[in-house]
C-alpha cells in the first residue's frame, strides 16, 4: 500500500466523513442564518419559501446533532446550534427577533469554521462567512417583495462578491503556499484555488448583471460559485497545510509512519536518511525504482540510518515499512554538496538537525568535524592542564583522521609537553584516557575502555571526552566519563533545545553540535568559561526488576529535558582559568 506524503502535501489522508458531515452542516446553517438576517428587509413569506427555510433549519439541527453524537465536540455549542438553527424558521413571523438569532448563528458559524484561530485569521473567516451567508440570504428570498428602496440587491452583489474575493486573497497570503507548485499540487492548494477563483467568476458575473432588470439573478446563477467556494473555506481548517517544499542542500525534515526522518545534506549523490529510535525496527529507504537500503544503527549515534543516493533535481525517496510503503519529495538540485565522511556523517546530521528544530533552514556547507573551533580549542587546553595538575603518569590519546581530530590531537600533544606530561597511544593503570575522535571512533573507545575497566584496573585518572562527544550513546558506554564544556546542560536554554529536539524527533536526546546550530547567533554570549562535567550513569535506589516499590515512587529516570538518558551531568569542577 502506498502513501504519498510530501512536504508539499503534509498528511496523506483526513475523515473524509467527519469532513462530510462538518460542510453539510455549515453550508445549511450559513443559508437559514443569511434567510433570517435579511427577513426585516422583505414582506410576507408564502409558505413555499417558509418550508425551504424551515427545512434548512431542520438540516442544520439535525447535522449538528449527529456531529455531537459522533465527533469530539463541545456539548453546549451543539446544543446552542441546534436551538439558533430551529429558532430561526420558528421566528419567521418575527422579523426583528429572528435577525438577532441570525446574527448570533452566523457568528457561531464563524466560530466553527475558523477552529480556534484568531487575529487577522478570524477576522477574515468573519468576512468570508458573513458575506456568503448574505449572499444566500439573498438567494433564498430574492423572489420576494423587499420593503425598502435603498436596498439595492445588484450593487450589493458585486459587494460581496468582492469582499469574499479579497478574504480568499488574504487567505492564500496567509497560508505561506504562494504561487508555487504546492497550490495546484495539494489538496490545501486546490481548496485555496476553488476559494479565489470561483468568486473571481462570480464578481465578473455580477459585474455584467448589474445593469439587469431582474437583479435575483446574480444571486441564483452564482450561488452554486459560493456555495463550492464556502464549502472549500470551510473544508480548509480541516486539510492538513503543506510542509515549505524542499531546498536543494537544506537537510529534510519530514515524516513517515507518523514517525520523524532526517534527509541529510539533500544533494546529489550519498545521503543519510535518519529515523529516531520511537520510529521502531524494519525501516528501509530507496529512490523510486532504485535500491532500497535498510536503516541500521550506527556506532557513538541514536536512532537507525540508512544511505541512498538521490539524482540530481526533484525525485521521491520511498520508506518501506511491514510492507507499506511512503513516498517523500527530495530536491537535491544540482550542485555538489559538501565532502562528508561516513564515520562523520551522524553529527553532521545532527547539527543540522538543531538549526531546523529552531527553524533556521540553511544550506548545510560544512560539517563540525571539518574544523576545531576556537571554543573547543580553548576547552581542551585547559582540560590538558587541568589532567596535568593531577600527576597522571600519561596521557593516553585516541584519535580519527578528521581535521578536527588531527588539530585536536597536535593542540593535546603541545600543551602536555609544555605541562609536562607523557601523550601516548597504549591504556596504562595510571593514565587517563582522552578522547578526541568523533563520534563512530569515540563509541569505539569508550566501550574498549569500559570493557579494559572490567577485566582490570585501568585509565584510574579517568576516562575524558572532547565537548563533542557529549552524545547519549558515547557517555553511556561507560559507567562515568568528562568532559570540559561552556555551558550547564542543566540550565533553561540547554534543558529547553533538549526538550524541544526530542519533541521535534521522537525523543531524540540533545548533541553539542545540534544545541550550537539551534543557538545560532546566541551562542557567542551563552558559552562562556570551561567546566570540567562529569556523565554517569546514576540509580539511587538499586532495585530487582520485580521488587516492589512505594506507591507514587517514579521508576522511570529518563525524564524529558535530560541530555544523558538514564543518567546524569555535573559539574566536578570550578571554572577553569
Amino acid at each position: 500500500m502506498d502513501h504519498h506524503v510530501s512536504p508539499a502535501l503534509g498528511s496523506p489522508s483526513f475523515d473524509a466523513a467527519a469532513l462530510a458531515l462538518r460542510l453539510g452542516l455549515l453550508l445549511a446553517t450559513a443559508f437559514v442564518a443569511g434567510a433570517g438576517l435579511l427577513r426585516p428587509l422583505v414582506g410576507e413569506l408564502p409558505r413555499k419559501r417558509v418550508v425551504t427555510i424551515a427545512a434548512l433549519g431542520g438540516l442544520s439541527a439535525a447535522l449538528a446533532f449527529v456531529s455531537g453524537l459522533t465527533a469530539e465536540v463541545n456539548v453546549v455549542a451543539v446544543v446552542v446550534h441546534v436551538l439558533l438553527a430551529l429558532a430561526v424558521p420558528a421566528l419567521l413571523t418575527r422579523p426583528s427577533a429572528v435577525r438577532w438569532v441570525s446574527v448570533a448563528l452566523i457568528v457561531l458559524v464563524v466560530l466553527e469554521t475558523a477552529l480556534g484561530r484568531s487575529g487577522i485569521d478570524f477576522a477574515v473567516d468573519t468576512v468570508y462567512v458573513a458575506s456568503a451567508a448574505i449572499w444566500f440570504g439573498v438567494t433564498l428570498l430574492s423572489e420576494e417583495h423587499w420593503r425598502t428602496t435603498n436596498f439595492r440587491l445588484g450593487p450589493l452583489s458585486l459587494t460581496l462578491a468582492s469582499l469574499i474575493v479579497l478574504a480568499g486573497a488574504v487567505q492564500l497570503a496567509l497560508s505561506g503556499v504562494g504561487f508555487d507548485r504546492r497550490l495546484y499540487e495539494t489538496t490545501f492548494g486546490l481548496a485555496l484555488l476553488v476559494i479565489i477563483a470561483l468568486p473571481i467568476a462570480v464578481t465578473v458575473l455580477s459585474g455584467f448583471l448589474l445593469r439587469g432588470t431582474e437583479p435575483g439573478r446574480a444571486y441564483r446563477l452564482g450561488s452554486a460559485g459560493i456555495a463550492l467556494g464556502f464549502l472549500a473555506w470551510s473544508a480548509l481548517a480541516a486539510i492538513p497545510q503543506p510542509a515549505p517544499l524542499p531546498i536543494p542542500g537544506v537537510p529534510l525534515l519530514s515524516h513517515a509512519f507518523a514517525s520523524p526522518l532526517l534527509v541529510s545534506p539533500q544533494r546529489p549523490g550519498r545521503n543519510l536518511v535518519h529515523f529516531p529510535d520511537s520510529a521502531g525496527p524494519g525501516l528501509s529507504v530507496g529512490v523510486e525504482g532504485g535500491l532500497v537500503t535498510p536503516a541500521t544503527a550506527r556506532p557513538g549515534a541514536e536512532g537507525t540510518w540508512a544511505t541512498v543516493e538521490l539524482p540530481p533535481g526533484r525525485s521521491d525517496l520511498v520508506v518501506h515499512k511491514d510492507g507499506e510503503e511512503v513516498s517523500i519529495d527530495v530536491d537535491a538540485g544540482d550542485r555538489p554538496g559538501p565532502a562528508i565522511t561516513d564515520a562523520d556523517a551522524p553529527e553532521c546530521a545532527a547539527a543540522a538537525l538543531g538549526g531546523l528544530v529552531n527553524a533556521r533552514h540553511d544550506v548545510l556547507t560544512a560539517c563540525p568535524s571539518d574544523a576545531l573551533t576556537s571554543e573547543d580549542s580553548g576547552a581542551l587546553v585547559k582540560l590538558v592542564e587541568f589532567l596535568a595538575a593531577r600527576k597522571p603518569s600519561a596521557i593516553t590519546l585516541v584519535q580519527d583522521d578528521s581535521p578536527r581530530s588531527v588539530a585536536a590531537a597536535k593542540l593535546v600533544r603541545d600543551t602536555a609537553e609544555r605541562a609536562g606530561v607523557r601523550v601516548q597511544a597504549e591504556s596504562d593503570p595510571d593514565s587517563a584516557l582522552l578522547v578526541v575522535s568523533g563520534w563512530a571512533d569515540g563509541y569505539t573507545a569508550t566501550t574498549r575502555a569500559a570493557e579494559a575497566q572490567r577485566l582490570s584496573p585501568t585509565y584510574q585518572y579517568g576516562l575524558y571526552l572532547a565537548p563533542w562527544l557529549l552524545n547519549g550513546p558515547i557517555v553511556n558506554s561507560v559507567a562515568s566519563s568528562s568532559l570540559p564544556l561552556r555551558f550547564d546542560p542543566r540550565e533553561q536554554l540547554a534543558v529547553s533545545y533538549s526538550v524541544a529536539v526530542g519533541n521535534e524527533f521522537g525523543g531524540e536526546s540533545p548533541t553539542i553540535a545540534g544545541f550550537r546550530n539551534w543557538l545560532g547567533e546566541q551562542a557567542k554570549t551563552v558559552l562562556g568559561d570551561v567546566q570540567i562535567f562529569a556523565s554517569a550513569q546514576v540509580n539511587a535506589m538499586p532495585m530487582y526488576p520485580n521488587e516492589p516499590h512505594s506507591a507514587g515512587m517514579v521508576m522511570n529516570r529518563d525524564y524529558a529535558g535530560q541530555w544523558v538518558p538514564n543518567g546524569t551531568i555535573v559539574p566536578v569542577s570550578t571554572v577553569l582559568r
